[in-house]
């Protein structure tokens, strides 16, 4: 007997792209990223507890510009994250499904990210 083709599920090349489908990869990567990143403040906070050298070294290596890059990554990281998942939250309390409010709660979650990271910079970092 001859084996059936197995069906194949559709991909990218059938779907068009959409802000909610990137704002889901992202939702992920940040997700991933804040691990990364916890590891970070955990490595300041152990070299707090480490010592005033160890601490010194740290504040050196992230207050270079790479490590800034980093930082200010990790904080857009978080802040993104967060609000996926108010995103997610005002979903499940079962608003916001219709195609224009999905897009728009999207679009809102990237934008908002973005200028609530400028802010958080601009008050504790830049300005202090």
């Amino acid at each position: 007997m001859a084996a059936r083709p197995r069906p194949t599920s559709p991909h990218l090349s059938i779907y068009r792209f959409t802000i909610t489908m990137t704002m889901s990869i992202v939702h992920r990567a940040t997700g991933i990223a804040n691990y990364a990143g916890t590891v970070l403040l955990a490595a300041w906070l152990a070299a707090a507890a480490w010592g005033e050298d160890a601490l010194n070294v740290v504040n050196t290596i992230y207050g270079s510009w790479f490590g800034m890059i980093v930082l200010f990554g990790y904080t857009w990281s978080l802040l993104h994250h967060m609000l996926g998942g108010i995103r997610h939250f005002v979903w499940d309390l079962g608003y916001g499904f219709e195609p224009g409010q999905r897009e728009g709660l999207a679009w809102a979650n990237l934008i908002a990210s973005v200028v609530l990271t400028l802010l958080v910079w601009t008050l504790f970092v830049w300005m202090a």
